[in-house]
This record gives C-alpha cells, structure tokens and sequence, in this order.
C-alpha cells in the first residue's frame, strides 16, 4: 500500500523534528515540504509507523505493508490549505519512483482517512486524487449512470472498513472532496457504483 497523510502540524520544521524524535512513536517514508523538498526519513524496507490502527481490504496491519508519505501542511486544526504546485508535483514524481520500485495495485493508493474513517481526516479534501490518477497513481472512477444498490457492500468489496461510523465520508473525502456530508445520495451512488464497477 501507499498511503498519503498530511502533517497536521503549525510548521514543516516542527514535523520533521518530530518524525524524527525517537520518542515520538511516530514516523514515516518521507517528508515532503510546501516547496517541494523531499525528506526521505525511513528506507522503504522498514516499517514506519504512520497509519496507526487501521483497515483496507483486510488488512489491520497498515504500517507492516505500506509505504506512508507526509505532504507539510497545518491540516484542520491549524488551518488546513491547499497542496502548493510545487508539492503536488513532487508527490507526482515521488508517487510513480515508489511505484516504479513495488507493485502496488492502484486502489492500494489511500490517504489515511480511507483507513481509518473514524479517526483521521488526512490528507482531506484538497488532495488532488483525480490528478495523481491520472497520472498513473491510483485511481479515479467514472460516475455510473444507475446508483449503487448496496453502497457499503460496495465499499467494503473496494476495501473500507464499512463497520466505521464515518465510512460514506471517507469516501467522499477522497473520491467527493465538493460534497462531504456523510450521506449516501445518489450522485455519492453513482461514484460508488463506478468504484465498484472498476475491480468487477
């Protein structure tokens, strides 16, 4: 797996120096800045611990089997902001060289908030999921034209935790950024319905 977060945290400085303290209990592959620079913190063989606990399709151990990338930024508590140019194409380039070097099924490629609804809201609503798909990293579906019968069928056959209260959310954080209302309509069906109809 690949899974994106954001730092959530007032500065870069201030996060990188706690992905760096060992006391911390917390860590990751990489870093990136708002300018683009890349911190690469942990080798991409070794655990590190950024998602927490966790689920995707089936899988409760997150950290064992991904690689967790952190993108700078305040988040919802300190005033969460778009992604700037020059990290989104870093994440872009960083993204397909990590790819380049696992195999990693695209809907392998979450943010934190996919695996853990009920807890995290990062990387949010500003990442840009429809860019990085078409980029080869990840996925993004075509609305379908009739609404999923079954949404949590779904989205557990797509590989959420479907026992978590903020499950819809999630998805629409990631997949309905300009609608995240926790609800079921039928435009969050209809993508629901593509998702699914992508791993048929």
């Amino acid at each position: 797996m690949l899974v994106l977060h954001y730092t959530g945290m007032e500065s870069a400085a201030a996060a990188l120096t706690r992905l760096c303290d060992t006391g911390a209990q917390v860590s990751a592959h990489y870093l990136i800045d708002e300018d683009g620079g890349i911190h690469r913190l942990v080798d991409e063989a070794k655990r590190a611990w950024h998602a927490g606990l966790g689920y995707w399709r089936g899988a409760r151990d997150i950290n064992g089997r991904s690689i967790g990338i952190e993108l700078a930024n305040p988040g919802h508590e300190f005033g969460y902001r778009p992604f700037p140019e020059p990290q989104m194409q870093a994440l872009v380039d960083l993204c397909r060289d990590v790819l380049g070097r696992h195999t990693i099924p695209a809907r392998n490629v979450i943010g934190h908030s996919d695996v853990a609804p009920d807890r995290k809201l990062d990387p949010g609503e500003f990442m840009d999921w429809q860019r990085l798909a078409e980029a080869g990293i990840g996925t993004w579906p075509d609305e379908a034209d009739d609404p999923s019968e079954d949404p949590l069928k779904d989205l557990a056959a797509y590989g959420y935790d479907v026992s978590a209260r903020h499950v819809i959310s999630a998805f629409q954080r990631h997949f309905r950024p300009a609608c995240i209302d926790g609800h079921a309509d039928p435009h969050t069906c209809r993508i629901i319905a593509g998702l699914r109809a992508g791993i048929a």
